[in-house]
Parts: structure tokens; C-alpha cells; sequence
């Protein structure tokens, strides 16, 4: 199968939903296009991978590109949901380090949330 890309948006969070495979020149290409058009717009993006089955060099090497893009613009990226081998691909090319990195795409979302400092009520 080859790579499936959807986008939606989650309140100010673009979502980029893969699935399939990411892999060949194609693919990779076709994910870089994609993340092209939204950079004009979007301040945060998730790359849900859940849906994805495997991917390559020429995958790793568009996320790396697509990475740098993407801070260059000022923008924040995270991936979701990578399943055991293509975490363990990551790991082993070390590129793990260099991704913001969440189980879920749940998880992904509240990351993006501010944190609320927890306030002490002193009684007077």
C-alpha cells in the first residue's frame, strides 16, 4: 500500500494522518508537498503516523527535511503514534532525539496546550 496523507485540523493544530507505507522517492515527495502547502498556515503540525506500516531512508530523510523546514518557519512539529518498528528504525538511525515524540496523537494535542501553573491558596 502505498502512503495515504489526510489533513484536518484539531482546534489551532493541523494534523497530517499517514498511512501505508512511507517509502520510494514518491512517496516521500508527495509528503513533502504536503507539508509545502501547509507551512503558509499552520503554526503546529502533527505527523500521526499510527496508520503508518513502514518507512525508509528516503522516508527518514523527507522527515529530517520536512524538520527543518518547519523550525526554519518558526513552526512546531510533533509525531504520534509510531509503532515498535518504525520507533526502533528512529533509535537506531538516532534520529529519535531529534523529534518531539508522543504515544498518541491525544498526547500530541495536550503537549501543545500551555501549562497552567498549579497556585497555592495561602489562608490569611
Amino acid at each position: 500500500m502505498k502512503l495515504d496523507l489526510e489533513i484536518r485540523a484539531i482546534n489551532d493544530v493541523t494534523v497530517l494522518s499517514c498511512r501505508g507505507r512511507f517509502t520510494y522517492r514518491d512517496e516521500a515527495t508527495a509528503f513533502s508537498q504536503k507539508i509545502a502547502g501547509l507551512l503558509p498556515h499552520a503554526r503546529q503540525i502533527v505527523v500521526e503516523c499510527s496508520g503508518l506500516e513502514a518507512i525508509d531512508s528516503a522516508g527518514l530523510g523527507e522527515l529530517v527535511v520536512v524538520h527543518m523546514w518547519i523550525r526554519a518557519s518558526g513552526c512546531s512539529l510533533k509525531l504520534a503514534g509510531l509503532n515498535s518498528q518504525i520507533r526502533h528504525t528512529l533509535e537506531l538511525t538516532n534520529l529519535l532525539p531529534v523529534f518531539d515524540v508522543h504515544p498518541t496523537l491525544d498526547d500530541a494535542l495536550r503537549s501543545f496546550q500551555p501549562k497552567v501553573a498549579k497556585s497555592s491558596v495561602q489562608a490569611a
